[in-house]
């Protein structure tokens, strides 16, 4: 890969971690991670509301959204190198209170700037809590474990972003639109007690490395303007606005792609590509995640507009494939000990895609609890997945460059999620724009769904490319088993 640089990466001696119990780090983690992801989606059907109590129009409100986005765009990239300089526990313990101020911040505000505001500080808080949550996994918990640690820990990602829509849906109608904020409060008082009294200190490197300031500029423009950019091509924006934002972001990522080539400590070090297990985790997850991301924007739309399901009843279809994930939680570590991770992500990234293909097929006619039972096959399927990847990507990993992987391996899960978001979008409209649709039909759902299916049974091959012993020792898979 010649966009990587070629000096070789000093790893430093890190002192060998306290092993505390696994379950309770993963659910503490897991009690952040869960705000950080609820919290990207929860305002989407409360803006109407706000938008009438802040006196201005309800697309007007769609800032209060990207403006959370942008921050976690922004600064996730560093959380690494804040994480290493000033101590893992201290920086996430802090990104917990951030986040709650945040949180306090966007229930007093009064007015639409005021709320963007707060959501940028809240943004900043959530920046930092996935990927130094997962650090504290991986840096605290025994290899033996961390199949079952990282399974506890991927549920928030699943319920986080599912949840969210129809829980502000409800609490917009039997409550005020700024309990929304308000239900951060108890489980971020809860996660900084528990923080402080059960997550051991992690060792710090000796000598931290200068920061990269110019690797953070360059970094978050690239990734501040990609997510813009696609956001407005999915949305009824100025098409010239939304390519000169893609533009200037892709020009700002071939700069910072030059920028870490000739430095030995850039902020998002792209070198770890070239450990196979963690490149293989990294670009097969980023396809079967923009599938993922575009099912809770897909599938709400359709249930309610095409379906005529109100919002509660449609909240209870998107719920089942966060009951799969719950459920599937429990058989991931022995279903991988069994079939390994290379067999387990080939047959299950198939199954998993063609399990959201089923959705293009959906009609108001189908029996509610086929449905049901369908939406939970493909929860099952993707908890499986992506808790695969998110453990066998730092199989290979040195101790001393967990910080790094985690920030890198966080950075593009997040894109890529968002990607997921406009990439339905985006279809959906073309769609709608071929049939001459005003509104969309069911047609143009069948036809996003097929598509960014399309995208994640893509990554078929480069599941082929795992060795047949990728994460024997994470499983206790014994390859040519089973």
């Amino acid at each position: 890969m010649t966009l990587l640089h070629e000096a070789p990466i000093a790893v430093p001696d890190v002192p060998a971690p306290v092993f505390p119990d696994y379950r309770l780090t993963s659910l503490i983690v897991a009690c952040a991670i869960f705000m950080e992801q609820l919290d990207a989606t929860v305002l989407a059907t409360a803006l109407p509301t706000m938008a009438r109590d802040f006196h201005v129009t309800a697309p007007a409100m769609s800032i209060a959204m990207t403006s959370y986005l942008l921050a976690l765009a922004i600064l996730i990239p560093a959380s690494g190198a804040v994480a290493e300089r000033f101590g893992v526990k201290r920086v996430f313990n802090t990104a917990i209170v951030v986040f709650v101020l945040g949180s306090v911040a966007c229930s007093f505000a009064t007015s639409l700037p005021l709320m963007v505001a707060a959501r940028l500080l809240q943004g900043a808080g959530g920046a930092m809590m996935a990927p130094i949550g997962r650090l504290i996994v991986l840096r605290t918990v025994e290899r033996r474990h961390l199949v079952s640690a990282m399974s506890w820990t991927l549920i928030p990602a699943f319920l986080g972003p599912l949840m969210g829509p129809p829980l502000g849906g409800f609490i917009v109608s039997y409550l005020d639109w700024r309990w929304i904020f308000y239900i951060n409060l108890p489980i971020g008082v809860l996660g900084f007690a528990l923080v402080r009294r059960f997550i051991v200190e992690l060792p710090r490197v000796a000598q931290p490395v200068r920061f990269d300031l110019r690797g953070f500029v360059l970094c978050g423009l690239a990734l501040g303007c990609l997510l813009f950019g696609f956001e407005m091509i999915g949305q009824a924006a100025p098409l010239g606005t939304a390519l000169l934002l893609l533009v200037l972001g892709g020009g700002a990522g071939l700069g910072y792609l030059w920028h870490a080539r000739r430095r030995r400590d850039p902020l998002l070090d792209l070198s770890l590509l070239r450990i196979d297990s963690f490149r293989l985790s990294v670009v097969s997850g980023s396809l079967m995640r923009i599938t993922q991301g575009a099912q809770p924007f897909l599938l709400p739309l359709m249930f309610q507009i095409d379906f005529g399901l109100s919002a509660v009843r449609s909240g209870e279809l998107i719920l089942a494939t966060t009951l799969g994930a719950i459920v599937m939680r429990g058989f991931t570590p022995g279903l991988l000990r069994r079939v390994g991770f290379r067999r387990g992500m080939l047959v299950n990234g198939i199954l998993a895609s063609l399990g959201y293909a089923v959705c293009a097929l959906f009609r108001p006619g189908w029996p509610f609890a086929l449905m049901f039972a369908l939406l939970f096959c493909c929860g099952a399927f993707m908890s499986f997945q992506f808790a695969a990847y998110n453990t066998v990507a730092y199989e290979a990993v040195p101790t001393g460059r967990m910080s790094a992987a985690s920030s890198l391996y966080t950075t593009l899960q997040q894109l890529m999620l968002s990607l997921g978001i406009c990439s339905g979008a985006l279809i959906l409209k073309l769609s709608m724009a071929l049939g001459h649709h005003a509104e969309p039909q069911l047609m143009d759902f069948s036809v996003a769904f097929v598509l960014v299916t399309l995208v994640s049974l893509s990554s078929t091959r480069w599941h082929l490319g795992f060795a047949r012993d990728a994460g024997h020792e994470l499983s206790g898979h014994r390859a040519g088993a089973g």
